[in-house]
């Protein structure tokens, strides 16, 4: 029975004489046909996490299959991503994920690096003969989509070069000798080869939070990988002392957003 002939029985049995149970009927009918209705649902994007429970830092989040893409995702570690060192062999990826673009639009990365820098100098000096060392160290690190660097390039999140020089007449004691001149004089004598260097040495350790943006311009539709790498060089240099020039790269977060760029704006 449709919605009609549900509205001419009821015009009926309120229209006709009857009992109870006819009026107990029409108010089923005016029931039936407010049940005659349509009914919506809403669903919610489902979002997975793509990385592997082994990793040191989170996974960005990526949408699953058929679903809207994601317009916010991060990577996090709360753990040392570069131990201290002298040095990296290259590049080390320290933060990854992947994104998904509905359409072309631009990518916007932002990451958040702990940096950490040791350095230490030490000068020996004797005779009044200068002696100098330096030691250098430096953080870099560059946002990558689909391995490609993300404008502006390489970033240096952090950098020191120390240096010390001293000039030192050593130390003489137990090095000195009275001599008896010709005509009957004394005279205090230094023996150069027997003067032991004076040192200063200067450590320096600091700890700092650094972060920078990154973004890419008219990304394609698509799954993309986004990364970011860390580096670490050193060097140093001495002459009669020594040098130490090592780094470390702590916790870390990165932020990946799409987003859609006015271009002349600026």
């Amino acid at each position: 029975m449709n919605g009609f002939e549900l509205l001419k029985a009821a015009r009926h049995r309120i229209s006709s004489p009857g009992s109870l149970a006819r009026i107990m009927g029409t108010l089923c009918v005016v029931l039936m046909l407010g049940s005659c209705g349509r009914s919506t649902s809403t669903t919610s994007p489902d979002v997975k996490d793509e990385g592997s429970p082994s990793a040191k830092s989170g996974a960005l989040a990526a949408p699953s299959a058929g679903t809207p893409a994601a317009q916010f995702a991060f990577s996090t570690s709360n753990l040392t991503l570069i131990q201290q060192t002298s040095g990296t062999s290259g590049w080390v990826t320290v933060l990854s994920g992947k994104l998904k673009t509905p359409s072309s639009k631009e990518v916007y990365v932002n990451a958040s690096l702990e940096c950490g820098l040791y350095t230490q100098t030490l000068v020996r000096s004797r005779n009044l003969k200068k002696d100098t060392s330096t030691a250098s160290v430096a953080i870099q690190a560059q946002a990558l989509i689909d391995g490609q660097p993300m404008p502006p390039g390489t970033i240096t999140y952090a950098a020191r070069t120390q240096t010390l020089s001293a000039t030192l007449e050593g130390a003489i004691a137990g090095c000195l000798t009275i001599v008896t001149n010709p005509d009957g004089t004394q005279s205090i004598v230094l023996d150069p080869n027997c003067v032991t260097p004076e040192e200063i040495e200067l450590i320096l350790s600091t700890l700092n939070a650094a972060s920078f943006n990154f973004v890419a311009s008219n990304v394609p539709v698509g799954v993309h990988t986004i990364s970011i790498q860390a580096r670490i060089t050193s060097s140093t240099s001495v002459q009669q002392g020594t040098a130490t020039a090592e780094a470390l790269v702590g916790k870390g977060t990165m932020i990946a957003q799409i987003v859609r760029a006015v271009k002349g704006a600026l």
